[in-house]
């Protein structure tokens, strides 16, 4: 079981006591999501980059976490940030567009030196809880613009909820644009971490796996809870919910182990990024 989106919400590390979460979940690895930028709403305190570093740093030092550093693109020194936190180990980056388009020139430059490191970016997608205006950021097709980057992975975190059909007519494109050349390509990733409310899970799992995508090598599972205050029953609700949505789908047991864990492996490079893929054909 891996758990492809917690949080780091504390400046304490307290490894056992959350690894003994994670255990109580059935949780075996996860990617660990740094402290927010200072001027994130989420951030309780102001740190500096390289104070957020470090600390993801130290709770990764545990087997089975994965560090995965969050950059506001639009700082000053974002590059420099980025640089940074290659030296240091990092296996990818989390990125909000609470204030900007994926699109924009600055941000699009990051984008092409993570993917020229062979690095994952987790971006928020959908509606963001912040109390301001900033959903047109991440709506799905707003992400389009990273066909541009060549080789770059990009999961897209919460099925996007609301804009979930939106999400899926983007992985279509995208696959497509893969299918034609894996060599160079963008490769998109969808994240089921929660944001979809329990009475539409179904339908939007639905949708995902029955639309007729090669789908099974690139979606993720994930919990969005924290290290301060694991959820150990939300993340066991959402794994059983999940496994019995998929199972009355028809899904095998090999397409559930991509679902749980596989393909967040194949995220992080663990394992062979490249898979063939069914190219979506006009008229079918």
């Amino acid at each position: 079981m891996f758990d492809s989106h917690i949080h780091i919400d504390s400046k304490t590390i307290a490894i056992k006591p959350f690894m003994s979460k994670l255990a109580e979940a059935g949780v075996d690895s996860a990617i660990l999501l740094s402290l927010p930028p200072d001027n994130f709403f989420t951030a309780k305190e102001k740190f500096t980059s390289e104070a957020r570093l470090e600390n993801l740093m130290a709770w990764c030092r545990a087997d089975g976490l994965f560090p995965f550093f969050w950059v506001d693109l639009l700082s000053d020194d974002a590059e420099k940030q980025v640089a940074r936190a290659l030296e240091c180990g990092v296996y990818g980056f989390k990125v909000i567009c609470d204030h900007f388009f994926a699109s924009d020139k600055k941000a699009m430059k990051v984008f092409h030196l993570i993917a020229e490191a062979g690095k994952p970016i987790l971006f928020h997608s959908g509606i963001l809880w912040d109390g301001k205006v900033s959903a047109k950021y991440n709506r799905p097709m707003e992400f389009e613009c990273l066909l541009a980057v060549p080789k770059l992975r990009f999961a897209l975190a919460h099925a996007s909820w609301p804009w979930c059909d939106e999400l899926v007519a983007l992985y279509g494109k995208f696959l497509n644009a893969y299918s034609l050349n894996p060599d160079i390509s963008v490769e998109m990733f969808i994240d089921m971490t929660p944001g979809t409310p329990v009475i539409y899970r179904e339908e939007v799992l639905r949708k995902i796996f029955t639309v007729g995508y090669d789908v099974e090598h690139n979606i993720l599972f994930g919990s969005d809870s924290t290290t301060e205050n694991f959820n150990t029953k939300w993340t066991s609700d959402w794994q059983r919910r999940d496994a019995q949505i998929l199972d009355k789908l028809g899904l095998s047991q090999a397409q559930m182990n991509c679902y749980f864990s596989g393909n967040a492996k194949r995220f992080l490079g663990l394992e062979n990024s490249r898979v063939e893929k069914v190219l979506p054909q006009q008229g079918q």
